[in-house]
């Protein structure tokens, strides 16, 4: 999201969800035409559909219930997971000769902040789809209650990103939010308090992609608009657009690298010189081959420095992962935009909502070094160079380009398609949640910590080799 306001408003509304399955008929019908053609996702193809069917059956029959924890690597990962749903599943149950309640469908968390930046009827859908809102950055006892409950006693299962947000790469799972195996337990709990023998589980999905033919063209032509963005020349040395020799991908490689080396010289002079920052600024290497993973230790340094701007102006301590740190820092920020004494029966003298426009205002800017580092979450300086792929390549084009985009004051969404693509969804084994209750109950704090570790040990294992995407 990018600067939702820089005016103060009321404080936000939480959507309640109001699933309406006229709504979702209709949504399902226009879907495939969607994918396909708007977000140019020409296959989706499932690997053990069987296990989320007898998961499925096993809800229906009042046996379990589950929550759907799916790697985010994209924002195309909800059209993904609606085929999944409402295709792929109910065809393999029919070859099954099983029968599930009909619409096959899950209900669905998501961030609050989405309808902010997609527009106010995206809110609107989502509710009507059976989706609930959740503010990330403070303890949204509303938004866990809905959720919680959802889980529970929900006409469908419940789907949520255990990541918090896409991070931009498929090959690449971000350190988990302790929220999903959190409310796992409290469904156990529920389950307890409500005399109810279900049990409960976590699915693991893994999500990927791949160009269904690689576009190298076009990240031809995006390294050159990017140059020419930052004011670098083509190299001399320059290779046929979508050349795919040796020697174009060494020379394409050491464009990107080049690209990325000069944006992150760039922003450590900007922190040095508007914020006193002590970022080192290391001349360019020409060997692209480099002993140590030079890049990332100074994005690493540049992250933590743009954070401390941000916290520094809201007072807030430097503790935690960087995603603890970016949703503290949201939520610093939408709290001095979204606030209590604006609406309703309150009323500001136009004086008094001058000063609140302006806090907005601050709030928005210091937000922007927050959003700048939620671009790079992920970013190791060493991703491409592992593996030079199209879709490596893409993934890193694509996320210097939001970076561009954020540093001129754009909104990176949506981002433009390179080419069709195929997902591959992978369902996991489900781990069971139930079993764990005993642990929980001896100490709550370290059997949310394992099962977040093992969720995460489990959608890493789920990332296609090389060969299969």
């Amino acid at each position: 999201m990018v600067n939702p306001s820089t005016q103060a408003q009321p404080p936000l509304d939480f959507i309640p969800p109001a699933l309406n399955l006229r709504v979702l008929a209709l949504v399902r019908l226009g879907l495939p035409y969607w994918r396909r053609w708007r977000e140019q996702i020409q296959q989706v193809d499932v690997v053990n559909a069987d296990g989320l069917v007898h998961l499925l059956q096993a809800f229906n029959a009042q046996e379990t219930r589950f929550l759907l924890a799916f790697r985010h690597p994209s924002p195309l990962d909800s059209y993904c997971l609606a085929h999944l749903l409402w295709y792929a599943v109910p065809q393999r149950a029919s070859q099954l000769g099983i029968d599930l309640k009909r619409p096959v469908h899950s209900h669905f968390i998501y961030d609050r902040g989405i309808p902010l930046w997609a527009g106010d009827w995206v809110g609107w859908i989502y509710s009507r789809l059976g989706g609930t809102p959740i503010q990330r950055g403070k303890v949204d006892r509303q938004g866990l209650r809905s959720a919680r409950n959802l889980l529970a006693n929900g006409q469908f299962p419940l789907a949520a990103a255990p990541e918090g947000g896409n991070n931009g790469h498929t090959e690449i799972v971000s350190p988990l939010e302790p929220g999903v195996a959190q409310m796992g337990f409290w469904c156990v709990e529920d389950m307890h308090n409500q005399d109810r023998t279900e049990r409960v589980a976590i699915a693991p999905l893994g999500i990927a992609y791949c160009y269904i033919t690689p576009p190298w063209k076009e990240l031809d032509r995006w390294l050159d608009r990017l140059e020419q963005e930052n004011g670098l020349a083509t190299p001399t040395t320059a290779y046929a657009l979508g050349d795919t020799g040796d020697d174009a991908m060494k020379h394409r490689y050491q464009r990107l690298y080049t690209l990325g080396e000069h944006l992150l010289t760039l922003m450590e002079g900007y922190y040095n010189r508007i914020y006193g920052t002590a970022l080192a600024q290391p001349n360019p290497s020409p060997d692209v081959v480099l002993p140590t993973n030079a890049l990332g230790d100074r994005l690493e340094a540049l992250m933590n420095a743009a954070l401390q701007v941000a916290e520094t102006y809201f007072k807030l301590p430097a503790k935690g992962s960087t995603i603890d740190r970016c949703r503290r820092i949201e939520q610093a920020g939408w709290e001095r935009i979204f606030r209590q004494d604006v609406g309703g029966d309150r009323s500001l003298s136009p004086v008094e909502r001058g000063l609140a426009d302006r806090e907005a205002e601050e709030a928005c800017l210091r937000m922007w070094h927050m959003r700048l580092v939620e671009s790079f979450v992920a970013v190791t300086g060493q991703y491409v160079k592992q593996r030079p792929s199209a879709e490596r390549f893409a993934e890193t084009v694509m996320i210097l380009r939001d970076t561009v985009c954020l540093i001129q004051g754009k909104n990176p969404f949506p981002r433009p398609k390179l080419g069709p693509q195929r997902a591959v969804l992978t369902v996991g084994e489900p781990i069971s949640v139930s079993d764990r209750w005993p642990a929980y109950k001896a100490n709550r704090k370290q059997a949310v910590a394992q099962l977040t570790a093992d969720l995460q040990t489990a959608l890493e294992a789920m990332i296609p080799p090389a060969s299969s995407v």
